[in-house]
């Protein structure tokens, strides 16, 4: 079975990263596995951890009109190089966490993704040297207020919502390139979204390299790959659930903000 990295908190409100066994057992490791992280004798059983977002990077990149049928969608033209944005991390959340619907938008939509894990730094680095700084593979959720894109002309506020990255459950070390993506609403078994990871228009490497010679990417980073044809609207109560063949399942519901999860 294909070896899950998954990042813990333990009741005491420690947090670790782990290997998740098939009783659900969790094997702790000394450090982040990235950074030569080894198993240890600490074994946590099921209930006695929660499961986290799988990693907590410096910074998330994305990647907008990553494929053909997508950019289709959005009556956009095919980029002639990736085009990036960042997200912050105070948007991610971890599976089965909840997706806060702002007030201060009418139409909120979700991007299901592959996402990138970096292992190593990376800094203006060929296309060629960049699938080495990949370190493994996870699902993530682009989730984007549609309409305050559009209004905002850029995509800093329609992005950067708390709760607009959901991201797990798990990490992964290798993928095939043909893993189908697939995004399912409710209880529909139909997909809103379906396409294989190689229908890309930039292939991870070459995002990689890219952005590299942008900024330098740090271990534990995230990118999002981009989304392909489907995306679409998320009402208050819908649960979405994003699947990679090979990775598992993302898993979260949407829900009214209350006063109670504004910051103070």
């Amino acid at each position: 079975m294909t070896q899950r990295y998954v990042r813990i908190q333990n009741q005491e409100g420690d947090i670790f990263y782990g290997l998740l066994q098939i009783s659900l057992n969790v094997q702790v490791l000394d450090a982040p596995p990235w950074l030569g992280g080894q198993p240890t004798d600490v074994y946590l059983e099921a209930e006695d951890y929660m499961i986290l977002a799988p990693c907590s990077p410096s910074k998330i990149v994305a990647v907008s009109n990553n494929y053909v049928n997508y950019a289709r969608e959005m009556k956009t033209k095919l980029p002639i190089e990736p085009l990036i944005f960042i997200k912050p991390t105070t948007a991610i959340i971890a599976c089965n966490h909840n997706i806060h619907y702002p007030p201060q938008s009418q139409r909120v939509d979700y991007e299901g993704e592959l996402a990138l894990v970096i292992g190593e730094q990376a800094f203006d680095c060929r296309p060629e040297e960049a699938h080495s700084k990949i370190w493994g593979y996870t699902i993530a959720n682009d989730v984007t207020a549609r309409d305050l894109q559009k209004k905002d002309m850029q995509w800093t506020r329609a992005k950067g919502f708390d709760t607009f990255c959901p991201l797990g459950p798990w990490i992964v070390r290798e993928l095939s390139p043909g893993a189908r993506l697939q995004t399912f609403i409710n209880d529909n078994p139909k997909p809103s979204q379906s396409a294989h990871i190689d229908e890309m228009v930039f292939a991870p490497d070459v995002i990689v390299s890219h952005i590299s010679k942008v900024m330098t990417l740090l271990p534990g980073d995230i990118i999002l790959t981009g989304t392909p044809v489907g995306t679409g609207e998320l009402r208050i109560g819908d649960r979405v659930r994003i699947e990679i063949e090979g990775i598992g399942r993302l898993e979260n519901t949407v829900i009214a903000i209350t006063h109670e999860d504004l910051p103070v």
